[in-house]
């Protein structure tokens, strides 16, 4: 079967319909393409958005849990007195108590002035010190265990013993203690130094 020319004009508007539609086919997949890049531009600013956006968040977040932690431990450290001007007389009543609580024999004590912690200034907060020298008698070691147990666990300051030595006194008839105890012992308060 050959095609001629009068078979052409029979089939030239399916042929232009053919074509119309090759054309509106193309332009659509054209189209359908250059969306698709669209959204896919589109999808990856997105992410990247909430990708920034979760990490500002997780930022924020673990800033917020350090802000509670601190607030947490200074409002410890406020409630057990440690926050603020030193307390020397109540440190002095609470020597006294453990004293006679633990029935020491002799405990003398000189407290220096107090000095302020080098590097411990941060903003308006710095660390003060004062050395105490303590010199208890005892009759075993355990007491002076129990009394700087008690000093850490009721003074309105953070008590940090420097050095103890303890060593045996001389044995005498009227005597009870054993050993003599001589410590160095800081007691560390935390203060707003722009008050001062």
């Amino acid at each position: 079967m050959k095609f001629g020319r009068s078979d052409f004009k029979r089939i030239r508007s399916s042929m232009l319909l053919s074509l119309a539609m090759l054309f509106c086919g193309s332009l659509t997949v054209y189209y359908a393409i250059n969306d698709r890049r669209q959204a896919q531009r589109t999808q990856a600013n997105t992410a990247r958005v909430l990708s920034g956006a979760d990490a500002k968040l997780k930022q924020v977040s673990n800033e917020e849990s350090e802000v509670k932690k601190k607030s947490l431990i200074f409002n410890q450290l406020q409630e057990r007195g440690v926050i603020g001007d030193e307390q020397r007389l109540e440190w002095i009543e609470l020597l006294k108590d453990i004293r006679d609580r633990r029935r020491l024999l002799d405990l003398e004590y000189e407290i220096a002035p107090q000095r302020q912690i080098e590097g411990s200034s941060d903003n308006d907060f710095s660390f003060y010190a004062s050395a105490m020298k303590l010199q208890v008698k005892l009759l075993h070691e355990e007491d002076l265990e129990r009394l700087l147990a008690d000093l850490r666990s009721q003074a309105k300051a953070l008590i940090m013993a420097r050095s103890c030595t303890v060593s045996r006194l001389p044995i005498v008839s009227d005597e009870h203690a054993n050993l003599l105890a001589a410590c160095e012992i800081d007691w560390i308060t935390l203060r707003n130094s722009a008050k001062r």
